[in-house]
């Protein structure tokens, strides 16, 4: 069994120890650690306690080393070092300060929204590298609780109090059909004469597949669902061939195929959905993290300068 060590002896003890030793006087070493000079007299003394030896002798109001206190000193820094390097491995490995950022994304942003944020953060931190994971909603969020990825660019989470989000825009959902189709013609589809159309959906775990789902659910009925994926882009590809219809965020509308137009849905059935960098609350003050949040904070200042039109605002 390892031997114990006194509750007196302590790094930041021992930090005042080494501070002191370079400074030479009470005064200077209080002020290198902002600190008051008391507090210094107070730790080292609690050091001597701690290891019941004499660190230092008394000459005048000065305070003398000893050989002890040197040998102290120089394990100190060893210990001090050490645990300095333990301490940076294990936020590495925790993905706090790390040379990295894994960023989880909606398929559906990889178009505009991320590449912008990447290059925001890249303008705050040259030197940090980024990884990029694709997946759903659903999936995100557990990667991101999991330590999978450090933040996540989804459509606003439920109420969550280990999560926190910055809001990047909000996007307005439409009707998507193939141009030469009757929807196409409409100003604005209403879902409730659409019960004999074949539709195609993304899967379960996607923003955008509750919200296909939140409005047929007011339009009261069930879609024909013919076809599901889990890929938006091949979702856009499977309405441009024929297969059916389905609903779409206006965000898309840059990369749409040539032969796919996008609709409002009337009022009754409007669908909006908020889409947000999230971070788990405990790790928001990491030094990475926080430049992606400026860069977010930055990148969504841009949108509202935009003219309304403009395709990126959804």
């Amino acid at each position: 069994m390892s031997a114990s060590i006194e509750e007196e002896i302590t790094f930041r003890k021992l930090e005042i120890l080494l501070a002191f030793l370079q400074a030479g006087s009470l005064a200077k070493a209080a002020e290198q650690l902002d600190i008051s000079a008391v507090s210094v007299h107070r730790a080292l003394h609690s050091l001597e306690a701690g290891l019941r030896c004499h660190l230092f002798r008394t000459e005048g109001r000065n305070l003398i080393p000893t050989e002890a206190a040197l040998a102290l000193a120089d394990v100190a820094r060893e210990v001090i070092k050490t645990m300095s390097d333990g301490i940076r491995h294990t936020r590495e490995v925790g993905g706090y300060a790390a040379d990295r950022v894994r960023i989880g994304s909606l398929y559906s942003l990889t178009n505009g929204t991320l590449p912008a944020l990447v290059v925001g953060l890249k303008l705050r931190r040259p030197e940090i590298r980024t990884e990029l994971v694709l997946g759903s909603n659903a999936d995100l969020l557990q990667k991101l609780r999991d330590g999978s990825v450090d933040a996540a660019l989804i459509g606003q989470p439920e109420a969550a109090s280990d999560i926190e989000t910055q809001l990047l825009f909000e996007d307005e959902v439409f009707f998507a059909a193939q141009v030469d189709s009757a929807q196409a013609s409409e100003a604005e589809v209403d879902l409730r004469t659409c019960a004999d159309e074949r539709f195609v959906s993304l899967t379960g775990g996607y923003v955008t597949h509750d919200r296909f789902t939140d409005a047929f659910r007011e339009a009261g009925y069930e879609p024909n669902v013919v076809m599901t994926t889990s890929d938006i882009f091949s979702l856009m590809n499977l309405v441009g061939g024929g297969i059916g219809c389905t609903l779409l965020p206006g965000r898309i509308r840059p990369v749409l195929p040539a032969s796919v137009v996008l609709r409002p849905l009337a009022p009754r059935f409007r669908q909006r959905q908020a889409i947000c960098t999230v971070v788990l609350r405990n790790r928001e003050r990491d030094p990475n993290l926080l430049s992606l949040l400026a860069a977010c904070r930055t990148y969504t200042a841009a949108l509202d300068s935009t003219p309304a039109s403009d395709p990126r605002r959804g």
